[in-house]
């Protein structure tokens, strides 16, 4: 085996550990919010603005550190991001008071936010174009892990020892950051890139003539995404509840569902340098749409977890292929800008999601309309990739 491989299989773990913290730290909210409301005797408004709170942190570490990522590099900013949210996990246990847990929950947020779009910058800089695609989507596998994890911690460690624990369990990945700093290469294209004069040039740049078409399809493709992502799957458990299952039923059944993805990533991994990004994309986004019409149809379990596991199987393969997209639509010199910027806008819909399902059920509205609309949303960005997207497979990155 060549150290080259080594190399790449080390990077993808060391990135992917990365990401499998931010789903723990992502997943493990949830929970920390029910035990947060039973310990302060939180209001649903308290509560809602928990998740609010996170997600606008995201949208602003997505943008700043895609920023500071074209500036100082891609590996400076991987470890400042992990960093940032470890210790804001650990400093967030300590809490006394709605008002401070929420001023770190942003800071965790803008953390987490930074980091994906930075690590997967680096990857696909790293790894020849041959594999670059299939190396994201791997990388992005680690998401279902850190998710699985959380479900471990949230289950055997918040019920006996508390929501405080399960967060300084999340400061892990302080320490591993600063190991990182002796050991990860930054991205060899940007050592040796040309560097824009300034920000403003970055974000001037996104936005010229020769980008314009590729700006607009990731950031429809984004908001689509992650609009219906987090509208559905934070809301599953409730879903499930409102079709008439118990609470501990539903979040077996929920369990089920996250095993799904998975195999979602793996078969996108193996599609993805066979087929092109735009088959994936529009493929698993077509049968995200799919799935999500017939769960909210659903009137039998049997339905409901065909449906609800699929729903996971194409969504979280769509994700995979968005995160090898994006970096691949841009120059070396504003790759990071463009993926920040990206994913920034699309953790708008991250915010609006959620709100947008309480919204209207509290106004009376059926789950079946509710999951019609995400999949008038899904079926908005995969016109965007048919007409507009270019494809990228085994291209040289510029």
């Amino acid at each position: 085996m060549s150290r080259q491989t080594i190399s790449q299989r080390k990077l993808l773990g060391v990135a992917g550990l990365g990401w499998m913290f931010d789903a723990m730290d992502v997943g493990m909210l949830s929970f920390i919010i029910a035990a947060l409301q039973k310990d302060w005797g939180l209001s649903a408004k308290q509560m809602g603005w928990i998740g609010s709170v996170n997600s606008i942190g995201m949208a602003a570490g997505a943008l700043l550190f895609g920023l500071l990522a074209d500036r100082i590099g891609r590996k400076n900013v991987f470890i400042i991001t992990l960093l940032l949210f470890s210790i804001g996990s650990g400093l967030s246990a300590l809490t006394t008071t709605l008002a401070a847990f929420l001023v770190l929950r942003f800071l965790i947020g803008m953390g987490l936010g930074g980091e994906l779009p930075v690590a997967s910058t680096l990857v696909s800089e790293s790894v020849p174009a041959h594999e670059r695609g299939k190396a994201v989507v791997l990388l992005e596998s680690f998401w279902a892990v850190g998710w699985l994890l959380s479900a471990f911690i949230s289950y055997f460690v918040i019920p006996t020892y508390g929501w405080q624990t399960a967060l300084l369990l999340a400061t892990i990945p302080a320490l591993y950051a600063l190991y990182l700093r002796w050991g990860l290469p930054d991205s060899p294209r940007f050592t040796s890139a040309h560097k824009e004069k300034t920000v403003w040039n970055n974000i001037a740049k996104v936005w010229s003539s020769a980008y314009r078409k590729e700006t607009f399809v990731l950031w429809v493709l984004w908001f689509c995404v992650v609009f219906s992502y987090y509208g559905m799957f934070l809301w599953l458990p409730s879903v499930m509840v409102m079709k008439g299952f118990s609470l501990i039923k539903s979040f077996e059944y929920v369990l089920l569902m996250t095993l799904a993805q998975l195999p979602g990533y793996f078969s996108a991994a193996w599609l993805i340098e066979r087929m092109g990004r735009k088959f994936v994309l529009i493929t698993y986004l077509i049968g995200t749409a799919v799935s999500a019409y017939f769960f909210g149809n659903a009137d039998s379990l049997a339905l409901l977890m065909t449906s609800g596991i699929l729903l996971s199987f194409f969504n979280l393969g769509a994700w995979g292929a968005l995160y090898a997209y994006t970096p691949e639509l841009y120059p070396t010199s504003v790759r990071g800008t463009g993926a920040g910027m990206a994913a920034a806008f699309g953790r708008i819909g991250g915010v609006l999601g959620p709100l947008f399902v309480g919204y209207f059920v509290g106004n009376g509205l059926t789950v079946t309309a509710i999951f019609a609309v995400f999949c008038l949303s899904i079926f908005v960005g995969v016109i965007a990739v048919w007409a507009l997207g270019k494809e990228t497979k085994q291209r040289e990155l510029a």
